[in-house]
């Protein structure tokens, strides 16, 4: 089926976390797809680059610094929209992979906050904008963490739930209006900062998560994804994907080469 190119009501496609990883690589499919994409994100000076690396591409883009868990800031950066067609969000992440027992409820808190909270306040603040476009799109980028639960992960697992039931509830209560709401779940996705973030810093540890894994996913796998979702035609909604390396058969089974 072909893709289906966005209308002009709808063009406007708003990525958060979009200074790495799976928010830029989304940010250059959808440039690429047709849309005038909006970067969001803390890091200004990398929004900015990509910003610029998109138009010299030929394609629309605006950098917009902005902390999804701040919800004047996302309430202030919602006036200035009309209309969009697209909103993904993105921005998230993990820290510590410690047991439930010794957990550090600082980083579960983050966690929240930027996975669920970040989640709620750009979707509340820009569900109009997507109503009044006609042909709107929420996608959230949960996780299979979302899905399921695994050792070490109590803190990130319950986040993932939280945008997982968020989106799904969402879809409920907006039955009706013309918006979608698409939920994909990213198995083990190999990133430049990922793991890193969620290890303090700590290269080894890092490493370890894909140790032994030959073709983990990649940014561009996931991004690929997304904009498959959001350009099928409009009456077509994508409820859940959940995508993995070959690899991984669950979130506790992965093959790893000795």
């Amino acid at each position: 089926m072909a893709t289906a190119a966005p209308s002009a009501a709808s063009r406007i496609a708003v990525v958060t976390g979009a200074s790495s990883g799976i928010g830029a690589a989304t940010a250059r499919q959808l440039a690429a797809a047709g849309y005038r994409v909006v970067l969001t994100a803390r890091r200004k000076d990398r929004i900015e680059a990509l910003a610029e690396e998109l138009t010299a591409a030929g394609h629309s883009a605006t950098a917009y610094q902005l902390d999804v868990t701040d919800r004047a800031a996302v309430d202030e950066f919602a006036t200035a929209f009309k209309t969009i067609g697209v909103l993904v969000n993105n921005a998230g992440g993990a820290l510590g992979a410690d047991p439930v027992a010794t957990g550090d409820p600082a980083d579960w808190r983050t966690m929240y906050e930027t996975n669920v909270i970040g989640t709620l306040n750009l979707t509340q603040a820009l569900l109009p904008k997507l109503v009044a476009s006609g042909d709107g799109t929420v996608v959230v980028v949960s996780s299979t963490a979302g899905h399921g639960t695994y050792e070490g992960g109590g803190g990130y697992v319950a986040a993932k739930h939280g945008t997982h039931v968020l989106a799904e509830t969402l879809r409920l209560e907006i039955v009706g209006q013309p918006v979608r709401v698409i939920e994909v779940a990213p198995g083990m996705v190999r990133t430049d900062e990922f793991a890193l973030t969620r290890f303090g810093g700590d290269q080894d540890k890092a490493a370890k998560v894909y140790e032994g894994v030959a073709e983990p996913l990649t940014a561009e796998d996931v991004a690929d994804t997304i904009s498959w979702a959001v350009t099928r035609p409009s009456h077509v909604n994508v409820d859940l994907l959940v995508l993995r390396p070959r690899a991984q058969a669950s979130n506790s089974k992965v093959h790893r080469e000795p």
